[in-house]
Order: C-alpha cells, then structure tokens, then sequence
C-alpha cells in the first residue's frame, strides 16, 4: 500500500476510486485506445488492489480480450481490463504526476505528426491573458481533484 492514499475518479464525481499500488504506467497508441479516449494516445498505468469508493465503471467490451470502464454519466474513460489486470486512466487520478509515463506501446500506430505536438506555437501573451480570463469567469462543475463526502456539493 502506498503511504498517502492514491485516489481519483471521473469528472463529474459519480466513481470514485483508492489504489493500492501503481504499477508501470505507459501510453499506448493503437487505434483502439485512440477511439476509446478520443485523443492520440491513452495514458494507462497499472493499478493493484483497486476500490471503487463511489459508484463504479460502466463498461464496453472493445474486443474479445479487453473491456474498457467508463462513467455512464460524464463519459469520462477510466479503465482497461484484460487477463494480465486492470489499467487506469493517468487523468483521471487526482494526481496524475504520481503516473509519469515511461514507456509508448503499439507505436507503430502513433499518428504521424505525434512527434511534433511539442514545438507547435503556444498561444500568443494577448490570447493567453483572454484566455485565462474566461477560465476566471467560469463555474466548473468538474469534481475537484480530492476526495468528497457527498457529490455533487450542497448549494
């Protein structure tokens, strides 16, 4: 068991999870896991002795060897399960710095322009300061990145 408890959940806060231990944690580039996320990639890390604290995953079977949890209610994706154990999804622990990724799989369905992502331009000073005003403004509904007695909050 780690020291401090490692916990996490999906964005709107119906599961919820404690993990006891967490295992290598990689992002895999098959075409499967890039549908499954919607992204380019999936950040999975491997996740021993796993307690759902609120709620738990609904699930797609995406093939005859893995099913992949995800919330009914937000969509949020949360898992990939398959005879060797149980991956979690590195965004969805509330601290995803505990899960840097060390290693790629199925590389060789990495999009072509992946390696580039990083030397794309950042957003000018003008747009950043527009942008950083609008994210001031708003009211997020995302639950935060710790653990809740009840969810959604009182108002």
């Amino acid at each position: 068991m780690s020291a401090e408890p490692i916990t996490g959940g999906c964005q709107c806060g119906a599961v919820r999870y404690r993990i006891g231990r967490l295992g290598r944690p990689t992002i895999c580039h098959c075409r499967m896991c890039q549908k499954a996320f919607g992204g380019f990639f999936a950040p999975l890390v491997t996740a021993h002795d796993t307690e759902w604290t609120r709620g738990a995953p609904s699930h797609f079977q995406s093939s005859d060897k893995v099913r992949r949890g995800f919330c009914a209610d937000c969509g949020t994706p949360l898992t990939y399960e398959a005879e060797d154990g149980l991956e979690i999804a590195i965004g969805s622990l509330d601290t995803p710095t505990l899960a840097a990724p060390v290693a790629q799989v199925n590389a060789d369905f990495r999009q072509p322009f992946f390696d580039g992502l990083c030397s794309l331009p950042q957003v000018g000073v003008a747009d950043a300061a527009r942008n950083d005003a609008w994210n001031a403004a708003l009211t997020s509904f995302q639950h935060p990145d710790h653990e809740t007695a009840t969810w959604p909050q009182e108002t």
